[in-house]
C-alpha cells in the first residue's frame, strides 16, 4: 500500500469519501456538515463532490438526526452521523440505546440497525463544563453498541470503514485535540478489526494501558521512562466495546504491573472496567494494584488556570511520576 503523512481529521474525511465512493447507501448526516472547518475538515468537499441530498446539513435536532440515522439502517442505508460536541448527544440518547442497541435482539438477528455514530469530544479552549465532557463510559455500558476511540490517523481511517463495512450500531468516538495529529496512512482503503487492541511499544517492567488522546500523553512518558531505564509496554485497546482483555492479559503475564491512563473522569469508567476484568481474570498476575489516571471527578473548569490544572492529571508527568512510585 502507498502510504504519506496525512492528519486525524483528514484521515477521517478520506475514509468517508472513499466510502461514499464505493457505496451509495452510504451518507452523512449532521451539524455542520456542509462547513468542514466546523467539524474539523472531517467533511472536507464532500458536500461538492456527492450534493445535498448525501451530504446533509441539519438544523440542532440531536434525537431526530440520530432518528434518521437509525431508521436508514434499518432500511439498508448507512448514515454516518456528526454530533460535533459529545455533550449535546446526550438529546439524542433514546434512539441509539432503546432502538439501535436493541434492533438485532428484539429480532433474533434477522434484522440489523447499522448507523455510525461519529460523536466529537470538543475540550479545551475554557469551553467550560458542558462543552468538555468525554462520555464513552455511557455507550460503554450498553450491550448491543459498540464502541470504538482510535488514536491516530492510521486507526481514524481503518476503523471507520470497518464500522461502515459492518453490520452493527457504532458510536465513533474522536477527540478533536487528536485531529492535527499526524500518522502513515495508505491511499487505499482497509480495515482494522473492531474488538482488536495493539501494542504500541513493546516492555517488560510494566504495562501502560490506554486510549484516544490518552495515548499521545502516554507515548510522551514512555520516551522519558526509557532514559530512565524503565522499559514500559504501551497498549492501545482501540476499542472500548468489545474489550481486547486477553491482549491486555497477556501483557501483564510479562510486567505484573499496570497503569491505565484515561482522559475521562475515574468513577464509573472505561479505566474501571478495564480494571476490573483485570482483577477477575488476571489478578494472579499481579505484583502491585493495578492504578489508574484520570480527569478529577468534577466538570471542567472555565478559568485558563484552572484548566490547565485539570488537564494535568493525565499529564506525562503524571504518568512518569505514577509508573517510577510503581516501580520503586
Amino acid at each position: 500500500m502507498k502510504k504519506r503523512n496525512l492528519t486525524y481529521s483528514l484521515a477521517i474525511n478520506e475514509a468517508t469519501y472513499q466510502m461514499m465512493k464505493k457505496n451509495k447507501n452510504v451518507f452523512v448526516i449532521g451539524q455542520g456538515v456542509k462547513s468542514p472547518w466546523y467539524v474539523g475538515n472531517t467533511c472536507q468537499n464532500l458536500l461538492k463532490k456527492f450534493g445535498p441530498k448525501r451530504v446533509i446539513d441539519t438544523p440542532i435536532a440531536e434525537n431526530v438526526i440520530n432518528g434518521i440515522g437509525v431508521g436508514a439502517g434499518i432500511a439498508g442505508g448507512r448514515a454516518i452521523v456528526v454530533h460535533p460536541r459529545m455533550d449535546f448527544m446526550l438529546y439524542g440518547l433514546d434512539p441509539i440505546i432503546n432502538e439501535a442497541a436493541n434492533w438485532q435482539y428484539i429480532f433474533a438477528g434477522q434484522s440489523s440497525a447499522p448507523v455510525i455514530i461519529r460523536s466529537i469530544i470538543n475540550r479545551g479552549g475554557e469551553q467550560g463544563a458542558q462543552h468538555s465532557q468525554a462520555l464513552q463510559g455511557i455507550f460503554a455500558h450498553i450491550p448491543g453498541l459498540k464502541v470504538v476511540a482510535p488514536s491516530t490517523a492510521y486507526d481514524a481511517k481503518g476503523l471507520l470503514i470497518s464500522a461502515i463495512r459492518g453490520n452493527d450500531p457504532i458510536i465513533y468516538i474522536e477527540d478533536r485535540w487528536l485531529y492535527g495529529q499526524e500518522d502513515n496512512v495508505p491511499e487505499e482503503t482497509y480495515n482494522i478489526p473492531i474488538g482488536k487492541g495493539i501494542i504500541r511499544k513493546l516492555g517488560k517492567d510494566i504495562t501502560i494501558i490506554g486510549l484516544s488522546y490518552a495515548m499521545v500523553n502516554i507515548l510522551k512518558a514512555v520516551e522519558e521512562l526509557k532514559k530512565q531505564k524503565i522499559d514500559a509496554e504501551v497498549i492501545d485497546i482501540r476499542t472500548i466495546k468489545p474489550l481486547d482483555i486477553n491482549l491486555i492479559i497477556k501483557s501483564i503475564k510479562k510486567t505484573g504491573k499496570v497503569v491505565i491512563v484515561e482522559a475521562a473522569w475515574k468513577s464509573g469508567g472505561v479505566s474501571a472496567e478495564i480494571a476490573s476484568q483485570i482483577s477477575e481474570k488476571a489478578f494472579s498476575y499481579l505484583k502491585k494494584p493495578i492504578k489508574r489516571i484520570c480527569l478529577p471527578d468534577t466538570p471542567a473548569p472555565t478559568s485558563k488556570i484552572l484548566e490547565k490544572a485539570y488537564y494535568d492529571y493525565i499529564s506525562p508527568e503524571k504518568i512518569i511520576k505514577t509508573v517510577k512510585n510503581i516501580i520503586k
